[in-house]
């Protein structure tokens, strides 16, 4: 609900929306096991960049009605290329944390095989959207990341399930 608000007053709304979404496993923890811990912290920062970054991606189609509206985003805020080198930026970072969080979780080889997926396709999708070329957004945007978020869920509980 504050997403779209945010967009009035701040090009950091990508962020916010990717808070809202990344409080889920950190809540979820916290209501199954009453406490705090840090693998489940990092995965919220993760899944918070990784929302944060493909949004970045979407919003860089909306950069000129953004403007003529007074709207905040990143991309216009910064321009479409800074935009996407912003969102890389945040794709490069998440994974990282998904890696750490898988080795202090203790999990095993499917939830890596599942995180190589999910570079495999955030590479992908930053290799069919540029600043000259937006034509492939909703690909990268709907499909792709359609397709990280399944994947990742479905290799890390295969790997909690069948490795434990």
């Amino acid at each position: 609900m504050l997403y779209p608000y945010t967009k009035r007053f701040t090009w950091a709304c990508h962020i916010v929306l990717g808070i809202a979404l990344g409080l889920a496993p950190l809540g979820a923890w916290i209501g199954v096991t009453g406490e705090w811990a840090v693998a489940p912290v990092l995965l919220a920062l993760g899944v918070t960049l990784w929302v944060a970054g493909f949004d970045i991606v979407y919003a860089c189609q909306d950069t000129e009605f953004d403007r003529n509206e007074g709207l905040h985003s990143i991309p216009a805020a910064f321009g479409i290329k800074r935009g996407l080198e912003i969102s890389t930026a945040f794709h490069v970072i998440a994974p990282l944390l998904l890696i750490v969080v898988g080795v202090m979780s203790g999990l095993q080889w499917l939830y890596f095989i599942g995180v190589a997926i999910a570079v495999f396709l955030l590479i992908r999708q930053h290799r069919i959207v540029s600043a000259q070329d937006l034509s492939k957004v909703g690909v990268a945007f709907f499909n792709l990341n359609g397709y990280l978020s399944v994947e990742l869920f479905v290799f890390a509980i295969l790997d909690l399930l069948l490795l434990k």
